[in-house]
């Protein structure tokens, strides 16, 4: 279908959508049952865990009248419709299982550590193994959990979006199919645990920081399953209830294991990530109180400890990646904001002893963020484009310098998709 013809088609789908769901029509989409609502929720509002559901309301009802929308909703469907035919993925058909011998467990090989011997009969892997930071092992690619679990994470976040801005079945049903297969059937379904994730052959079976295999991306998932929740067909109280279970026992599993404490404990992007990943799930599953008090703890034990005065993060700029690791541990930040947001707390007002802030964070990446100046740390591999949404974040909490620097950002490759997912996501490729 041509560009026209394909506009034409998806604006008489929006026009015909907003006749039916947006506030004020006949019929609305209905909230999941029991769903305690936000103090920032509107009637028929997803119940999410990041993204701010009333926001996303608000940006469908003026997607028929609003041209700059509906080109961002062409790159967002083209991205769902890439979905369409891919998947589902379970963790039960990889090549071997992991270490434990449970298929359903989930396994991941640490990404920058490498062979330093050729394979051979009596020493299959290469062993012994050495890290070279920054430098993505290929190997970690085939063989393990990790890319389908990718996967899952960014198709059903596009695929949910992608319905609940047009109304299109097919998206919602592909999501849910997605879902189930991975979490829920009894003959697919993965363990709610990472006992295995970032394992390093004959070393290590699995490390607490795979954790961040999750933690980097997960939390899109929950708001995927609280935008099909509003309503989506094939998304039933069975499958939410079901899916429930299966965040409270991840939950679990999080915050009572030992690697869940070593993760808690790291003093860099890892424990960022491990709070967000905690508050989020939290949020989702209904305790307010710790999702409250983990936002609320992160400003002494984390942004005070881990921002500098100047807003640079000195344990991100130690890496061979250091662009990559200062924007993404700001993902981590602001993602974890936008839960407080959601449970009273604003984490963008903090101020450390130090003047620490999260608007300081952002502001020291805006030179190299806009291209106005080069980016003074070691980097393997600059990508622009990687602080976009962490700037779009800072912009939409008040920052002037961050919203006056957002004309000049660089659009990551598909799209800028800010306006109609309002959270920020890992731009750049390159795997925690």
């Amino acid at each position: 279908m041509g560009g026209r013809s394909r506009a034409a088609v998806l604006l008489a789908a929006l026009v015909s959508l907003a006749a039916v769901l947006v506030p004020g029509a006949h019929a609305s989409v209905r909230a999941t049952p029991g769903a305690r609502a936000s103090a920032h929720a509107e009637p028929g509002a997803p119940r999410t865990v990041v993204l701010d559901g009333a926001r996303l309301q608000r940006t469908r009802a003026r997607l028929p009248h609003d041209p700059r929308l509906r080109r961002a909703l062409r790159d967002l469907t083209d991205r769902a419709d890439t979905w369409l035919d891919q998947g589902p993925w379970t963790v039960v058909d990889k090549p071997r299982p992991a270490p434990g011998g449970d298929v359903h467990d989930y396994l991941s090989q640490a990404p920058y550590w490498w062979p330093t011997t050729a394979p051979t009969a009596q020493n299959p892997w290469g062993c012994p193994y050495v890290q070279r930071d920054g430098q993505r092992n290929p190997e970690v690619d085939t063989g393990t959990d990790r890319q389908d679990a990718e996967k899952v994470f960014d198709s059903t976040y596009d695929l949910a979006l992608a319905w609940y801005y047009t109304g299109r079945r097919s998206y919602a049903e592909k999501a849910g199919r997605i879902l189930r297969t991975w979490f829920l059937d009894p003959a697919t379904r993965m363990n709610p645990e990472l006992d295995h994730a970032q394992f390093i052959p004959c070393k290590y079976d699995g490390r607490a920081i795979g954790i961040i295999d999750f933690s980097q991306s997960y939390t899109g998932v929950l708001d995927a399953q609280a935008i099909l929740a509003a309503g989506a067909p094939g998304w039933s109280r069975a499958d939410r209830t079901a899916m429930n279970r299966w965040n409270t026992d991840f939950l679990g599993w999080l915050k009572g294991g030992d690697f869940g404490r070593q993760e808690s404990a790291a003093a860099n992007n890892h424990g960022t990530f491990y709070d967000l990943q905690l508050a989020a799930l939290a949020r989702a599953t209904g305790d307010t109180g710790l999702a409250r008090r983990t936002v609320l703890d992160a400003r002494a034990r984390r942004i005070d400890p881990q921002i500098a005065a100047d807003g640079s993060q000195p344990q991100e700029l130690a890496r061979t990646r250091s662009w990559h690791y200062s924007a993404f541990d700001l993902v981590a930040y602001t993602r974890l904001a936008a839960v407080g947001r959601h449970v009273g707390v604003d984490l963008w007002s903090h101020r450390g002893p130090d003047g620490q802030s999260l608007f300081r964070a952002v502001d020291y990446l805006l030179p190299a963020a806009t291209g106005a100046a080069a980016w003074p740390h070691p980097e393997l591999e600059f990508l622009r484009y990687a602080a976009s949404d962490v700037v779009h974040a800072a912009a939409d909490a008040g920052d002037a310098a961050a919203e006056a620097a957002v004309p000049r950002l660089q659009a990551p490759p598909g799209g800028d998709l800010w306006a109609l997912r309002p959270a920020a996501e890992q731009l750049d490729s390159i795997a925690g």
